[in-house]
């Protein structure tokens, strides 16, 4: 795939709120079927769109990057047939033993793209006007809520700040959809009791919402309830995606992401993953080699 069509693909992922991991080629030490400049998008369901090395570094940079989408992180990721060497810690860098390399060493650049922290807001007041504000200002995906059926499925976080206005049907259906934070701006006196209509729950609710820096006006109190949510630390969630199992190589012991293209063989009952088509090869040789240490 040329590289602006997967940059393409990457703005539209960004655009429909999908994860993916972006890999990039940075070094080669040859020889190697990969050059500087190479790419490749890793889905949460273990897909590969573009290229990053043959299917042994193609191996290792899914397992990297849908461990990655876990995290949020970036970081450099070493493939080297000197298996000897992945011993040696570095701050940024993983360093993976690749056995099955052609004898070249791969650096890959792996960047987890979640999408924002999606906050809805509830309410016309001053201060939910200023949540949308604040919000966007920091790199949020701030959306307005008309009604509460509207309240979206993939909502991070929930802030409520409409004077009493539809509150309860809001945050019961934030409860109900398990929104990672649910903020009620009110004072201690009206949100205590607004909370104790709940019923189970209830306590998943912060209210007053932000946290006591002394904040009076509109703004300060959005900066507050931004500041608690940040502590909170609520992030895009894979909904409905669970992340792919791992299995070991029975030949070369490197870990294997079970998708559905992984290299397979059936044994004696039992279903062993390979990194690469000579693994996966040298198992149909002589299986019960390896097996007794599978």
């Amino acid at each position: 795939m040329p590289s602006h069509e997967l940059l393409a693909q990457a703005d539209s992922l960004r655009a429909r709120r999908s994860p993916f991991v972006l890999a990039t080629v940075v070094r080669v030490q040859r020889p190697t079927s990969a050059k500087p400049g190479d790419c490749a998008l890793v889905l949460p369901d273990g897909t590969i769109e573009g290229f990053v090395g043959g299917s042994c570094a193609e191996s290792t940079v899914r397992t990297e990057g849908i461990r990655l989408l876990g995290t949020g992180e970036a970081t450099l990721l070493r493939i080297t047939p000197d298996v000897a060497g992945t011993g040696t810690i570095e701050e940024g860098v993983v360093t993976v033993g690749n056995p099955c390399l052609s004898g070249g060493t791969l650096e890959i650049f792996l960047e987890a793209q979640l999408p924002p922290t999606l906050v809805v807001v509830f309410g016309d007041a001053p201060v939910a006007r200023a949540l949308i504000s604040v919000g966007r200002a920091i790199g949020y995906d701030v959306r307005v809520l008309d009604s509460p059926a509207a309240l979206p499925a993939d909502a991070d976080a929930v802030l409520v700040a409409s004077h009493g206005r539809d509150e309860e049907d809001v945050l019961q259906e934030a409860i109900a959809a398990d929104v990672g934070y649910i903020g009620l701006i009110a004072s201690s006196r009206r949100g205590s009791a607004v909370v104790r209509t709940l019923g189970e729950r209830s306590e998943l609710v912060h209210t007053p919402a932000g946290l006591d820096i002394g904040a009076r006006t509109p703004a300060e109190i959005a900066v507050s309830v931004y500041a608690e949510l940040i502590t909170c630390r609520p992030r895009a969630r894979l909904r409905d995606q669970p992340a792919p199992a791992e299995a070991p190589d029975p030949v070369c012991g490197m870990t294997v992401t079970v998708v559905g293209d992984s290299l397979q063989l059936p044994y004696e009952g039992k279903r062993y993953y390979f990194c690469g088509p000579g693994c996966r090869q040298a198992f149909a040789d002589e299986p019960s080699r390896y097996v007794a240490d599978a």
